[in-house]
């Protein structure tokens, strides 16, 4: 039976569930980008000469499905990039994730006994955990080194006291890392390391937009369409079905029978109509986080090794650097410069949001040059990229708000929701590729996938896989 499918949003996860449909000749795929160009915050583009994605992007996954869907898209034209990150606080550099020993021989023989006798005091008399972040990672790692690793950086992208974020964040982000298991590691007692960090990963040759490029053209090959500049104003619901979509620019309503959005979860909910008191409450309270991106271009090289570097330092505004030099040479060919990537983090109604392009390169230019990476070199221009809502907040307790919206929507037929904005997820790339290939499951296959658990408990993968230099390889994981 032949259906035509409307997507809502061309980023990964939107791409990848078009991307599977169009494979079946049945399916009429119809996709609405409000941007001029897919990937959604996946993209690359053209900068001075050279190609920098909007900010730091890295692939990287155990899961078979994705990684043969990467493989198909991307084939032969990707190379292994050797994964450096580190957090940068008081001009050192320290490993991230941490490395016990060099983490203790670089803030001093005082404040490393303090982070010793604070991490037994909490083995010994452990903190009550009140499902904060500041509890989670403090049960793991002590007060101190908590104190010094993780919250400055974590306040800066939430805008909220570490007290009221979510533990939630943690168990997602840093998943089981802890001092005990660093120390093992570090003593090579234990090899596992943590899922999420890898010491290499694949990178398109063309930057990361490449894939999701690619994607496009092969849905348009095979008669689906995609409409840039073309916002969605709401999905229209109608006794508890899905049936159309009404554009921004238009109240015709376009009647589908199947719809799977990506637009921001709680845009989605607020436009259905007749919607229940205690849910429409529920839907205001969830927020998302503005990004920044000042993009510097450096007159020099050998500026610092790393891919990216996490800025712990309180007395700056910027929270993480990326050198765009240090991925692969594809992306700055014969150019003599450096591109930097500074992220500055905001609200709607936060003073930066409202930034002019020259208050924002003033800001990051005295900035970097205060860190001192790039030592003498200069500044000559600046470009600045604004991502409205680019990450889900997640406010303590934000799944007693959350829950219950999950619930509702899936209730409503012919409806999915993914992505990182649509699911209200903080999804890396392979987590959206993922809720992209099980959406499209749900259709032609009637399959029945929960695709709110994907970046929940989906880590034990179906089967365990890596991509390294020579293509797809068996892993434990």
């Amino acid at each position: 039976m032949k259906k035509k499918i409307a997507i809502i949003g061309a980023g990964p996860a939107g791409l990848a569930a078009a991307y599977q449909l169009v494979k079946n000749t049945f399916n009429e795929v119809v996709m609405f980008e409000a941007s001029d160009m897919p990937g959604g915050m996946c993209k690359s583009i053209k900068l001075w000469d050279c190609t920098v994605d909007i900010g730091p992007h890295r692939f990287f996954s155990y899961d078979t499905r994705v990684n043969k869907l990467w493989l198909e898209v991307v084939g032969k034209d990707y190379k292994m990039v050797n994964r450096l990150t580190r957090i940068f606080y008081e001009n050192k550099f320290f490993y991230y994730p941490i490395q016990a020993f060099d983490a203790l021989k670089k803030v001093g023989i005082f404040t490393a006994v303090q982070c010793f006798f604070s991490y037994v005091k909490q083995k010994i008399s452990p903190i009550k955990s009140d499902a904060s972040f500041e509890t989670w990672v403090t049960s793991r790692f002590g007060k101190k080194l908590y104190s010094i690793f993780f919250k400055t950086y974590s306040e800066k992208l939430w805008g909220v006291k570490c007290t009221d974020l979510d533990d939630d964040f943690a168990s997602q982000r840093i998943k089981k890392l802890s001092l005990s298991e660093v120390l093992l590691n570090a003593l090579k007692l234990k090899r596992n390391k943590h899922k999420t960090l890898a010491d290499k990963f694949a990178y398109p040759i063309e930057g990361t937009g490449m894939v999701y490029q690619r994607m496009a053209d092969f849905i348009e090959s095979r008669n689906g369409k995609i409409h840039y500049n073309t916002p969605v104003q709401k999905v229209v619901v109608e006794n508890g079905r899905a049936t159309g979509l009404v554009l921004q620019t238009s109240n015709h309503v376009e009647l589908f029978d199947e719809i799977i959005s990506t637009m921001p979860f709680t845009d989605l909910i607020a436009q259905i109509p007749d919607l229940p008191v205690g849910i429409k409450h529920l839907s205001g309270k969830l927020k998302y986080r503005n990004t920044v991106m000042v993009y510097l271009k450096v007159e020099g090289i050998d500026l610092f090794d790393d891919n990216w570097l996490y800025i712990h330092s309180a007395d700056l505004q910027v929270g993480r650097v990326t050198n765009f030099r240090n991925w692969i040479p594809e992306l700055y060919g014969i150019n003599e410069i450096t591109i930097l990537a500074l992220e500055y983090w905001c609200y709607d109604d936060d003073d930066l949001w409202q930034y002019s392009d020259e208050e924002c390169f003033r800001l990051a230019k005295t900035e970097i040059q205060k860190t001192g990476l790039i030592k003498y070199k200069s500044v000559s221009e600046g470009f600045i990229y604004k991502i409205h809502r680019a990450y889900p907040t997640y406010h303590k307790g934000y799944k007693n708000d959350l829950n219950p919206l999950e619930e509702y929507v899936r209730t409503i037929v012919n409806l999915q929701c993914i992505g990182r904005y649509g699911a209200f997820k903080y999804n890396n790339q392979d987590h959206s590729l993922l809720m992209g290939i099980l959406a499209a499951e749900n259709i032609n296959e009637l399959a029945g996938h929960n695709l709110w658990k994907v970046n929940t408990d989906y880590d034990s993968y179906q089967e365990n896989s890596l991509i390294t230099e020579t293509g797809l390889e068996k892993s434990n994981g």
